[in-house]
């Protein structure tokens, strides 16, 4: 493969901005398990991480009875928030219009994600995204951010080499998970790690708002062709 064809998009704090669900879930879940509320902080540090994951990491002094329990009520919490009527999870400005361009220039969309199958699914509908990626990898399939599986999986469904693809999201724990399948990084500045961060933990390049992202990509496939 010569040119870069595949662009896998993290999905909270990429596509969807998500924190304020994600962060009121982990408090009700934490608060009725009787365990030690975690700071809005340190539940945005660890959005993009497995469920499991991320409970181990905010409930350090919670026993793993605990955790698991925190990781049930967080479910149970999520779906109760969704189904309030001032529900918001917006896509971020720009969203559609970036894809279309990618789509346009010929390259295949994918999704790597610490949520749910059913996470994404109902995220994907209710913006008009369902049926727009071609793979889509998430905490179901098998272990989590930064282990590469998830890039593995996708680019082995699609045909396509660590060469010819891109993993763009807004953590760490995305940028890392593409050293390891030794693909492209592209980070971006909108989500809940900082740019600094993205860099060190080895985003090329941090693309400032969605319309940025095609031209990185673009510059991808230039290099990847040269």
């Amino acid at each position: 493969m010569t040119t870069l064809c595949l662009a896998v998009f993290d999905v909270d704090g990429t596509l969807v901005d998500s924190q304020h669900n994600i962060v009121a879930a982990m408090a009700m879940a934490c608060q009725a398990a009787g365990v030690t509320v975690p700071s809005d902080d340190a539940t945005r540090a660890i959005i993009g991480l497995s469920l499991d994951e991320a409970v181990a990491a905010v409930t350090p002094s919670a026993t793993p009875d605990q955790q698991a329990r925190v990781a049930d009520l967080y479910k149970q919490a999520f779906v109760s928030l969704r189904a309030r009527p001032d529900h918001d999870e917006p896509l971020f400005p720009g969203v559609h219009a970036m894809l279309d361009r990618l789509e346009a220039d010929g390259v295949l969309l994918g999704i790597a994600t610490g949520k749910s199958r059913r996470g994404v699914d109902v995220a994907l509908e209710r913006h008009g995204l369902d049926g727009r990626f071609l793979s889509i990898q998430t905490a179901d399939d098998g272990p989590g951010k930064p282990h590469p599986g998830m890039l593995l999986r996708a680019m082995a469904s699609l045909g396509t080499d660590p060469a010819g693809t891109v993993m763009i999201g807004d953590t760490t724990f995305d940028m890392q998970m593409a050293r390891a399948a030794r693909t492209d990084a592209i980070g971006v500045a909108w989500g809940y790690h900082p740019a600094a961060a993205l860099l060190g933990a080895g985003a090329r390049v941090v693309a400032a708002d969605c319309d940025a992202v095609p031209l990185h990509v673009g510059g991808a496939r230039a290099v990847a062709a040269s």
